[in-house]
């Protein structure tokens, strides 16, 4: 039997190189341990449009307005919403995403001297809740880490044309996330993603389990 019938919807969002991909995957496995059964989502991506989206975003060498990537991201998003996460969420099943609008506001509304000037936060914010059809994360937790420490963990590793801005627009992107979190679901956690793999996992584990349990 199912202890917690509600579906939430979870995001986890940061910067690349601050672990996302594990954390996510614990969560899940929290997730399975309390008997809430989960899925999760990659946005932009997990549909077929997403992925023609992301592929178009991040993947290759166009030169792509700021406003126009804003609206590309959320049209994918849109999309996510409205196939995936709505379905789900109503059927009781939780929804822990790799990113959600806040990585939107973020990075489309830096201004920065390498790309077209940032397109304000407010608006953006207005965008993407009309994209989404209202929904919004329940949790967000953010994976914080200081730019120049997730570039080396990225040294291996061929980087999409949003890293590629480099450190100063990076750490710029960082704080970004901090400011504008509390915008971005009624329950936020801030997790310093300096800290182990372990340390992060418990930090969020803890939490979480707490948060459920008093839903």
């Amino acid at each position: 039997m199912n202890t917690y019938p509600k579906g939430h919807f979870i995001c986890i969002d940061g910067i690349d190189g601050t672990g996302k991909s594990t954390q996510i995957a614990t969560l899940a496995s929290l997730l399975s341990e309390l008997q809430c059964p989960s899925v999760t989502t990659q946005d932009p991506g997990s549909t077929d449009v997403g992925r023609q989206i992301r592929a178009l975003l991040l993947d290759s060498d166009l030169a792509i307005h700021r406003r126009t990537e804003a609206l590309l991201f959320m049209a994918s998003r849109c999309e996510m919403v409205e196939s995936v996460i709505r379905r789900h969420l109503d059927e009781g099943v939780s929804i822990i995403s790799d990113r959600f609008l806040l990585s939107t506001v973020v990075y489309q509304s830096i201004e920065d001297e390498t790309v077209d000037c940032g397109v304000p936060t407010d608006l953006l914010w207005q965008l993407g809740n009309l994209a989404n059809g209202g929904v919004q994360p329940d949790l967000t937790i953010l994976l914080d880490m200081p730019a120049a420490r997730a570039l080396e963990r990225l040294q291996d590793r061929e980087q999409d044309r949003l890293e590629s801005r480099g450190e100063a627009y990076l750490e710029r992107v960082r704080q970004t996330y901090l400011s504008e979190l509390p915008r971005s679901s009624k329950h936020t956690l801030v997790v310093d993603a300096t800290q182990s793999i372990e340390s992060v996992s418990a930090e969020i584990r803890a939490y979480v389990t707490h948060w459920i349990a008093a839903e």
